[in-house]
């Protein structure tokens, strides 16, 4: 092992590009003929989500990197530009990738199930051409806002991410030959040849014009039946397009191209005081509208003097420009997702299962105290999560809340629920992370009504994200006072737990009551205590944690015994703790980890790391959990997080490490890994050189191991229903 120095670069993946790897496995769900078109629609519009993040948080840092000359290479040996460079290469790929699945796969597959998306404009029917028409006049046309481009009005300011029109105008001469020829050489639709009468434009004096196509108003309107009879809509760019000339009356358009620009959004924040935080914010929010411009993408035909006048106004370079074969921006698919009608070609919608020990009726706290409570999200319901926010809220007995809060959903039944626990006297103390990246103005609104009911509110610590999923509830009780702890590796949004897979933990421990009590201590302000009983934090004991539970499976490898580590999470990246996996697995630790996305270990490589494998789940449901098991030679231990293996985890954000120790509860948790490592459907497992594979399964039983939980699960309900039944006493004569 001394000989190896497992610091070399040839050891570790770039984690921009393991990202893009990511985004290339979720595409694969959008091309698999197996699963139901809608739900096809529905990945593919969630890459270029994910795409347009990836570039205005990662790419953006890179830029703002190489814009000052840091040279500094990453864990695999690559400088800032030189990953910039590999990354616009292979994001090409991906959108090629893209489009063909849209425009080759998608688009005809909804053409045979009754659906015609109108590509083109100049593709309508008549009819369709006059409700179009009539559609612009009536909601379109007194929404838009045109602006021109001359010495009295600047180039305006592009929004991020928005839609726009651009256009190439021509002051109209006077009737007769002229305009007629201006009319038929410049053309007025993007299908009119771009260097049809070239020279004679040139001689013409053409302004700039742009207009935002209104984020307000549906992107998808529905036309009247197509030519094969089923339904028809038409993107809402495409109706704009088709009428340019009504915003321009006193000009001919020359041509008329949609584009969209993708700016710097990570935010800098200053923090030097907590209190001045909340305005820190809200002025760095508005700033991310107008930030330097990162990618600009526009139709693949877009006339040559337009796109060169975008790109000097823009100030963005060559490489960054990508010309798209196709409608910008995917994310509108979502949008066609939740389209009535089509039911038959969507998966059947989810439904949560209850959770055996706390059905609705029940004094939630006592069945707590009956024993420590897994719950399984989604394949159970989140439910009891909220109930236990809520009952907590109106028991008398109750004498405080504490919370934190990183990610909450539009409507959110726990705020209501902490607003009215203040409302009724209760001590309610939140820590509301204004710092949740994209969230912050949804969590500053949320934050200023917790105040105004009566919370104590936390804007959380200088320098650190509070990424941490913990609740404490400080209940008066006949023996005394006793603290109830749910504890999550997913946020605390009744939403997003239908759609991502998240374990929580039911507990009245007092040890864990006693660290609970000292975390919450230490977000308001407190010094931290020297010593935790069950808990571990980041960004101070975590990672010495993590380390000394892989430095011991090493130690017992290296004594002969049995040592086997498995490992859930999102990503890893990490390179202390991916040196100490590869360190153990060269001693001869087992090693098995699934992660969904960034992933900078290589597996397989001869001598480093042939014990270790890696695979990714992408399926219906986000993987978002976080597992940690260690054989500990036979003394089991099983742990649960917030926290990835990542610098930023580890270092700069608040987290928790929580034991899952009650026996039942270990054993669902190394059913649930033993689950996850046999899926053979959704899984695609790590090489050594960087790129995934699907499983072989020929000759095997297929395993989905979402499919097979949500099985499970209803099964388990349906078991628990039947018991429920036989202990009724159902009298075979009336009782006098």
């Amino acid at each position: 092992m001394d000989a190896v120095n497992i610091k070399s670069y040839e050891y570790y993946t770039n984690r921009e590009l393991s990202w893009l790897k990511f985004n290339e496995r979720v595409l694969e769900e959008a091309r698999d003929k197996s699963i139901p078109l809608f739900e096809r629609l529905k990945f593919l519009s969630i890459t270029a989500s994910n795409l347009d993040e990836f570039f205005m948080i990662r790419v953006a840092s890179l830029k703002d990197m190489v814009n000052a000359k840091y040279t500094r290479p990453d864990i695999a040996g690559l400088p800032p530009q030189e990953q910039l460079n590999q990354i616009l290469a292979a994001t090409r790929e991906l959108v090629n990738v893209q489009y063909s699945t849209y425009s080759r796969s998608l688009l005809p597959l909804l053409r045979q199930h009754g659906l015609e998306v109108v590509q083109e404009h100049e593709d309508l029917t008549a009819e369709q051409g006059i409700f179009v028409d009539h559609y612009f006049r009536e909601n379109v046309y007194p929404v838009l806002t045109p602006m021109a481009v001359d010495s009295s009005r600047p180039f305006p300011l592009i929004r991020n991410k928005s839609l726009n029109i651009g256009a190439l105008l021509a002051k109209k001469p006077g009737r007769g030959q002229e305009a007629a020829s201006l009319s038929q050489e410049t053309g007025k639709g993007k299908n009119k040849e771009k260097n049809k009468g070239k020279e004679k434009n040139q001689e013409i004096e053409l302004e700039f014009a742009t207009v935002q196509v209104p984020a307000g108003l549906p992107r998808i309107v529905r036309l009247p039946a197509g030519k094969g009879g089923g339904q028809a809509v038409i993107l809402l760019e495409e109706i704009i397009e088709r009428n340019m000339e009504q915003l321009f009356l006193s000009y001919d358009v020359v041509c008329a191209h949609p584009y969209r620009i993708m700016r710097n959004a990570d935010l800098t924040i200053e923090e030097d005081e907590a209190e001045d935080l909340l305005k820190e914010i809200q002025k760095q929010l508005k700033k991310r509208q107008w930030g330097e411009a990162i990618r600009l993408e526009v139709e693949e035909k877009m006339d040559r003097r337009l796109l060169k006048l975008l790109r000097k106004e823009l100030s963005i370079k060559e490489d960054s420009i990508f010309e798209i074969s196709g409608p910008l921006d995917l994310t509108f698919l979502m949008k066609m997702y939740g389209m009535d009608g089509f039911e038959e070609l969507k998966s059947p919608s989810h439904q949560p299962a209850p959770v055996k020990e706390l059905p609705g009726d029940c004094d939630i706290f006592e069945e707590i105290r009956k024993g420590d409570i897994l719950l399984h999200h989604p394949y159970q319901t989140f439910e009891p999560v909220v109930r236990f926010v809520q009952q907590a809220a109106k028991d008398p007995k109750v004498l405080a809340i504490k919370q934190t809060l990183y990610r909450v959903s539009g409507n959110s039944p726990i705020i209501a629920a902490l607003a009215q626990a203040a409302e009724n006297g209760k001590q309610v103390s939140v820590l509301v992370e204004l710092k949740a990246r994209f969230d912050e103005e949804n969590n500053i609104i949320w934050a200023k009504m917790l105040e105004k009911a009566g919370c104590h509110v936390i804007y959380g610590l200088v320098g650190l994200k509070t990424h941490s999923k913990i609740t404490l509830v400080v209940r008066r009780e006949e023996d005394g006072i006793r603290r109830y702890v749910h504890l999550g590796t997913g946020n605390y949004n009744d939403s997003t737990a239908k759609l991502y897979t998240d374990l929580g933990l039911l507990t009245c421990s007092a040890l864990v009551g006693e660290d609970a009590t000292a975390v919450f201590n230490m977000l308001s302000g407190y010094s931290e205590p020297g010593s935790w009983h069950k808990l571990s934090l980041a960004p101070i004991w975590l990672r010495d944690r993590f380390v000394e539970l892989i430095r011991r499976e090493k130690e017992l490898a290296l004594a002969g015994e049995e040592a086997h580590i498995q490992a859930k999470m999102n990503s890893l990246c990490d390179p202390e703790i991916i040196g100490e996996l590869y360190e153990a697995a060269m001693a001869g630790v087992k090693i098995d980890l699934i992660i969904r996305g960034i992933c900078c270990l290589k597996p397989g490589i001869p001598g480093i790391s042939e014990n270790i494998t890696v695979r990714s789940i992408v399926g219906n449901f986000l993987e978002h959990s976080r597992i940690f098991y260690f054989f500990n030679g036979g003394e089991e231990e099983v742990y649960c997080a917030s926290a990835d293996w990542m610098p930023r985890n580890l270092d700069r954000r608040v987290e928790i490490l929580f034991p899952v120790e009650r026996p039942e509860l270990k054993k669902e948790i190394l059913h649930i890994l033993e689950i996850l490592l046999a899926d053979n459907v959704k899984a695609h497992v790590l090489m050594p050189d960087g790129s995934y594979e699907k499983i072989d399964r020929r000759g095997k039983v297929s395993l989905n191991a979402q499919e097979y939980f949500t099985q499970e699960a209803k099964e388990r309900a349906r078991r628990e229903e039947t018991v429920t039944e036989s202990r009724v006493f159902i009298p075979e004569e009336p009782i006098e």
